[in-house]
């Protein structure tokens, strides 16, 4: 038996971040990982659909360059080397955490954790120990829960079909789909949809609600989607799908109402990219009882999620609908345990989870959180970015809130000129009356690069001529963030003033 100040079961962007943050706190802790560190944002999520899109749009940017001067001839993409420097990647940055948490001091153990009561953690090692021991068990004054999250699918007909995929399938595809239909038009769906695209696939987005990307701006929202379209895309919203089945002539296809008539679409493969369902049973429950979730967390069942919520509540945590409930700095039901990321409820991100990471680190170490984690910024990364936080004008008239807008269109930016960027605009939300910055919604070049800055600006509640102290240098993309406050100060300078009424 090993005691820890603290042990953080999963090791990915929440909890490693977690186990080094407490590291260097000065607690005594341990991180148990039966997997590759980096969990799914650096494995199968956030790092590889970025990776894809760097190389997507590279490909198409060498297409399309004719509009600077530039013809290159028998341009072709390799998509074994494509896979392959995305593979690179990902094994770089899963190294480098690895070094951290060493370097940290960190106590690393391959394997799976259950959490049992007294916080104590029963570990099923992923090989034997050199002793030949399948298992140890681990006290700790604290333990932080961040098992992750697993890719949801419809419960639809059709969906176990072969050739419907998941987004960790859809990584696995050694070749460029023919053709592809995404089900759900939220982030994954619009990612991958200009991934494969670009390299040439016929693709198709049918989203059930009314737009793309429903919970951001309407006109972030209908500019995606005239892009996306002119970029060959199929979209189809509004789009229920009813069944799947097997196309005679080979593929798929997709059954759907749309207007209230009955469409269906056939396609090589199906990409079924409606969000990610929390992992928090697999810590309750033995593996060596339910292997298949071991081995493969979306076999979890009904009989699995009620197990599971059960020897939660017998330990004092608090289950609803596959989340663990935590208040604001992580700490469940049950004294000591922590629960972080995609098993509590609330926005499913990797930036999340990270700070809900630090904040439990923080909060265990006996020191005041810092970070706000009610202001959550939101990074689509299509050609062009998209980003967000805080409120937009539909959410201010939803709550009555008084606001102003400061809206600045990008086409006036040099830098936007120069690299021939699709129409973009930010727009900035202040509060009418206070001039407190409320929300910020982008749509152009760097844009997920930018949004910081008003992630700092709400959480400080600055107003725009406290930003604008600082001086914007020039030719940059930054400068229509300065240019939408000036909007709100006044009239921005390089841009037509509008017309009075």
């Amino acid at each position: 038996m090993s005691n820890f100040d603290l042990i953080v079961i999963g090791g990915g962007p929440g909890g490693y971040v977690a186990a080094i943050k407490g590291a260097q706190l000065g607690l005594n802790t341990a991180i148990i990982e039966k997997d590759r560190f980096g969990g799914t944002c650096l494995n199968r999520g956030c790092i590889p659909t970025k990776a894809m899109l760097h190389a997507a749009d590279l490909y198409r940017e060498i297409l399309e360059g004719g509009r600077f001067g530039i013809h290159a001839e028998k341009v072709t993409v390799n998509y074994g080397e494509v896979l392959d420097y995305k593979q690179e990647t990902i094994d770089k940055l899963v190294s480098g955490v690895e070094q951290l948490l060493k370097a940290n001091g960190v106590t690393v153990l391959k394997g799976t954790g259950t959490l049992l009561a007294d916080r104590q953690v029963k570990v099923t090692f992923a090989e034997p120990a050199e002793d030949g021991a399948t298992e140890s068990y681990y006290d700790a004054e604290h333990i932080i829960l961040a098992g992750g999250s697993y890719p949801a699918k419809l419960p639809v007909e059709g969906m176990e079909l072969e050739g419907v995929l998941t987004s960790d399938g859809l990584f696995a595809l050694k070749e460029i789909p023919e053709s592809l239909t995404i089900i759900g038009g939220g982030v994954i769906g619009v990612e991958f949809a200009e991934v494969f695209s670009a390299l040439g696939c016929k693709v198709t987005i049918l989203e059930a609600l009314p737009k793309l990307l429903a919970n951001l701006d309407k006109e972030i929202s209908q500019n995606l989607k005239m892009i996306l379209k002119k970029r060959g895309v199929d979209i189809h919203t509004g789009a229920s799908l009813a069944k799947i089945e097997k196309d005679p002539a080979g593929g798929l296809i997709c059954h759907y109402t749309e207007k209230d008539k009955d469409q269906s679409r056939s396609s090589q493969h199906v990409l079924c990219a409606v969000g990610r369902k929390p992992n928090a049973a697999g810590l309750f429950l033995d593996p060596e009882e339910f292997a298949d979730i071991a081995e493969n967390s979306a076999a979890l069942t009904t009989k699995h999620l009620e197990a599971a919520a059960q020897t939660a509540h017998d330990l004092g945590i608090t289950m609803e609908r596959g989340f663990i409930e935590t208040d604001v700095y992580g700490q469940t039901g049950a004294p000591g345990i922590y629960a972080i990321g995609d098993i509590v409820k609330g926005i499913q991100l990797a930036h999340v989870a990270s700070a809900q990471g630090i904040t439990a680190a923080e909060k265990i170490a006996g020191h005041t959180p810092n970070v706000d984690l009610a202001i959550v910024p939101s990074c689509i990364y299509t050609s062009p970015e998209i980003a967000s936080v805080g409120i937009t004008e539909e959410d201010a008239k939803a709550s009555a809130t008084p606001v102003k807008v400061g809206k600045y269109i990008t086409s006036a930016n040099g830098k936007s000129l120069i690299s021939k960027e699709e129409r973009g605009f930010v727009k900035i939300i202040a509060h009418a009356d206070t001039g407190e910055i409320l929300g910020a919604q982008m749509m152009c070049a760097r844009a997920t690069d930018m949004i910081g800055e008003m992630a700092t600006a709400i959480a400080n509640k600055l107003t725009p001529s406290q930003l604008l102290k600082g001086m914007r240098a020039h030719p940059t993309y930054n400068e229509a963030v300065g240019e939408a406050l000036e909007e709100l100060e006044g009239g921005a300078i390089h841009m037509a003033p509008k017309k009075k009424k």
